[in-house]
């Protein structure tokens, strides 16, 4: 007996009458039919139309009062309604002649449909049809590699693979929001075809990048990545970070922890207690320039100087080459830059200036930093785990202390360019940003309160000699 699937949204109600109305027949299939045998939330849904998906798409956004975006090179069309997202694609056979690189498209049946389809879980159908309502259409033992947990192609999956690259990455992806396994045929056909991910659209691999990012457990899709080798062309600075450090010193071995099964354990820690993607991204970045600034020093051991500062200048050609939004570089810079910063400043000595630093530097982003620093708590050892977690509360109750005494958590100069130019008298230059630095400089080291008054009066006790310093200044921004 066919099993079935509860079919009660009423959107997806009223497009199962228009397809009788107009004599269309009509399927849920994918992910929606997947998801609802596993008991999991449904939202977007993809309708399988027997005939020209593209016009009864155009039916279905008049009968919503939507408007259809149509995908003319596939064949399909997208209908949002309200919020949710329609996608109608036509059955289609493709069939390659003799001496013909490009296929020959005619209309198919359901069954050319699923068979097209990238793993059997989402190669099952459920009709919309009045009578069988529900029912799944299950061509490929779906529900059978459901309940095993298993990402298995309906066909031979180098055809699976090849008729579109990208589901590559879909099996990464779906192996991490699933927790499934990739079965040994399919993922022995990634391995040996995963140069040809090249050949997909930047943005395309993005997408599914960040949505592996952005699953329960994230290690699990980096790690498939990682072992079919699709990470070395997707980002190798962080296929790069696998491996043991081994030095012989005499009698004695020293190892360094593999740092990629270590940031895997980090991202996992975040994704946890936050489900911001983009923190979950500088998470993996945090160590990525391990393996350029590591060296080995004798009576020491390993030795990773300056990895975050080299890390954080990486981020920007890593975000142009991923085509990631450029708005979230400097979130992700900061946290890759500042994640050693905070056990600097487990000290009783520690001053409020350096405090007052650390605030600034994080802005925005300083409770963030601190959900990656007690993340990278990685140690075995539970009595060591209790003690850095417990330092860096300590520090933490520290910077917030400061950070809303001195008003800190969007700290600016209390004087903008403008404003020093209207009470020094001085044209735009270098010197009015000098000024300007000198100002922030004395807040920051506790010299002045962080108001305009106590601003204005300090700059006017000291403008002059400020200007004649700064010809010959030579000052950094704060890092």
């Amino acid at each position: 007996m066919a099993s079935i699937v509860v079919i009660d949204h009423p959107i997806i109600l009223r497009i199962a009458a228009l397809a009788v109305d107009k004599g269309a027949s009509a399927y849920v299939v994918g992910g929606y039919v997947r998801d609802a045998l596993m008991g999991r939330a449904r939202s977007d849904v993809d309708i399988t139309i027997v005939g020209d998906a593209v016009d009864f798409a155009r039916q279905v956004a008049n009968l919503f009062n939507s408007k259809a975006v149509v995908y003319e090179r596939f064949g399909t069309a997208m209908v949002p309604i309200g919020d949710m997202h329609v996608e109608f694609v036509g059955t289609r056979r493709e069939e390659y002649h003799a001496n013909s690189r490009k296929p020959v498209v005619t209309m198919g049946t359901l069954d050319d449909d699923l068979r097209r389809r990238d793993f059997t879980v989402n190669a099952m159908a459920a009709s919309l049809a009045p009578e069988t309502l529900g029912h799944v259409v299950d061509l490929f033992g779906g529900q059978a590699d459901l309940a095993d947990g298993v990402l298995r192609t309906p066909l031979d999956p180098v055809i699976t693979m090849s008729d579109d690259p990208l589901r590559m990455m879909r099996a990464a992806r779906f192996a991490a929001q699933l927790g499934f396994r990739i079965d040994a045929d399919t993922e022995r056909a990634i391995t040996d075809m995963a140069d040809r991910i090249g050949i997909i659209s930047q943005e395309r691999i993005t997408d599914e990048f960040l949505k592996i990012l952005g699953a329960p457990l994230p290690s699990i899709g980096l790690k498939v990545l990682f072992q079919t080798g699709l990470l070395k062309h997707i980002l190798p600075e962080v296929h790069a970070l696998a491996g043991v450090d081994l030095v012989a010193v005499g009698n004695r071995e020293y190892r360094h922890k593999d740092v990629f099964l270590h940031t895997l354990q980090v991202v996992d820690n975040v994704a946890k207690v936050s489900n911001n993607v983009w923190l979950r991204l500088a998470t993996l970045m945090h160590d990525v320039a391990k393996p350029k600034t590591k060296r080995f020093v004798e009576g020491t051991g390993w030795t990773f100087h300056g990895h975050e500062d080299v890390g954080a200048r990486w981020q920007e050609k890593i975000f142009r080459r991923m085509k990631l939004p450029m708005d979230h570089l400097d979130y992700v810079q900061r946290l890759v830059r500042l994640h050693q910063r905070p056990m600097m400043l487990v000290d009783e000595g520690v001053t409020d200036s350096a405090i007052r630093r650390l605030a600034v530097a994080a802005g925005e982003a300083l409770d963030d930093l601190f959900v990656l620093c007690k993340a990278d708590v990685t140690t075995k050892n539970p009595r060591l785990a209790e003690r850095y977690t417990r330092n860096y509360d300590v520090v933490k109750a520290k910077v917030d202390a400061v950070a809303e005494r001195d008003q800190l958590r969007s700290f600016q100069s209390p004087l903008r360019g403008e404003e020093i130019m209207s009470i020094t008298g001085l044209p735009p230059s270098r010197t009015i940003g000098y000024i300007k630095w000198m100002i922030e400089e004395a807040i920051l080291e506790g010299d002045i309160p962080n108001d305009v008054t106590a601003a204005k009066n300090y700059m006017l006790a000291n403008v002059d000699q400020w200007v004649a310093q700064a010809e010959t200044a030579h000052f950094q921004r704060r890092g």
